[in-house]
């Protein structure tokens, strides 16, 4: 699968662009700021139906502009795929060839993508939340029946939580919620742990492969569920959810644990360990779209060569460059760096000037 064209208006600071790209490898060049991030959150945008970075849809609207519009034509196993979203006055339009979406989500797992960036770093160094986030995204496009037990999940825990600030004893509508959140809760906490125990051998052979070093690394599923029953664990936890007011146990306080050499990677690992770390779970997931899905997503890859050392650059390229991977679009700052990267290319690419938010094509 790979995107050949794509028109750009008014998508943060890029007023209006039109572009066609290479099958295989395109680059981007700039100084930081330029825009480049933001093409490659255009992209995603197709993909995802919203912004890789910015909650809000608003906030990706051009400074004194009231709307945005990007379209996308791909090919999809043979198919052209015409993407079309717009959004202007806090409303959104998604199209799928000029047929608009009645929901967003019957558009996730179409265009399938992996977005590797600087802000990854969130995933080791912020709360559980990013991780559970960052699951839920990769779940989400490739089951739409996980997205649904998850929105539903949420909904009911909602519910709970606020009969819980108005009760101090269990009635019957606190056992109905239960049963139904325990209802939900297994059907993804099942498919959480399985994708974890798949992808563990594949991640620990791409960090090794990129590092070219002996650190050990892992990544393991932390849930109230794995040694416990959800029902007794709410039952148990009803008084503690009483004064808390809120549900203190269950899926949505899962976690991922990210260890190197047996010990949180977050507290050992060196800036290089760390995002290298990040490019092989990244990675990992693209193989796991792949093997699910027979279609290589598309691979967006920003500023990944910031906190690496030459080796790893090297080896990451040899990685990405074979046939295992499909159309890459890859943004850097440094132009010395990615003539030397283009030199090594077999395959065909393109490269693109981005200066103030206008894009244009190296000949």
């Amino acid at each position: 699968m790979h995107l050949k064209q794509i028109s750009i208006n008014n998508f943060k600071n890029i007023e209006q662009t039109e572009l066609l790209f290479s099958q295989n490898l395109n680059c981007f060049v700039g100084d930081n700021g330029a825009g480049k991030t933001n093409l490659l959150d255009a992209i995603y945008y197709l993909s995802i139906t919203k912004s890789f970075f910015n909650t809000t849809d608003r906030q990706n609207i051009k400074h004194n502009e009231n709307y945005f519009i990007i379209q996308g034509n791909f090919v999809r196993k043979e198919n052209e795929e015409k993407i079309y979203c717009g959004v202007q006055n806090g409303e959104k339009i998604f199209k799928r060839n000029d047929k608009q979406y009645s929901r967003f989500a019957d558009h996730l797992g179409l265009i399938p993508v992996v977005m590797i960036s600087p802000t990854d770093i969130s995933l080791i160094n912020d709360s559980g939340d990013e991780r559970r986030r960052y699951l839920n995204s990769v779940m989400s496009q490739l089951d739409i029946i996980y997205l649904e037990n998850l929105v539903k999940y949420n909904r009911i825990l909602m519910q709970r939580n606020k009969l819980l600030k108005q009760i101090k004893e269990k009635n019957d509508v606190v056992t109905v919620l239960n049963e139904q959140l325990n209802e939900y809760a297994q059907t993804i906490y099942q498919k959480r742990k399985q994708f974890i125990e798949q992808i563990q051998h594949y991640f620990t052979q791409v960090y090794k492969q990129v590092s070219n070093g002996n650190e050990q690394v892992s990544i393991t599923y932390k849930s109230d569920l794995n040694e416990n029953n959800f029902i007794d664990l709410l039952e148990h936890t009803f008084e503690k959810d009483c004064i808390m007011q809120h549900t203190t146990t269950g899926i949505h306080r899962d976690d991922l644990i990210m260890k190197m050499n047996n010990y949180p990677i977050k507290k050992i690992g060196s800036q290089g360990q760390q995002k290298t770390f990040l490019i092989a779970l990244k990675l990992t997931q693209f193989n796991f779209f792949k093997q699910q899905t027979d279609i290589a997503p598309i691979l967006l890859l920003d500023d990944i060569f910031d906190k690496l050392d030459l080796h790893r650059v090297e080896h990451l390229i040899s990685l990405v460059a074979g046939n295992d991977f499909g159309q890459i679009f890859m943004t850097d700052s440094n132009k010395t760096r990615l003539d030397k990267i283009l030199e090594q290319q077999k395959n065909s690419f393109s490269l693109f000037n981005v200066e103030n938010g206008k894009i244009t094509k190296i000949a």
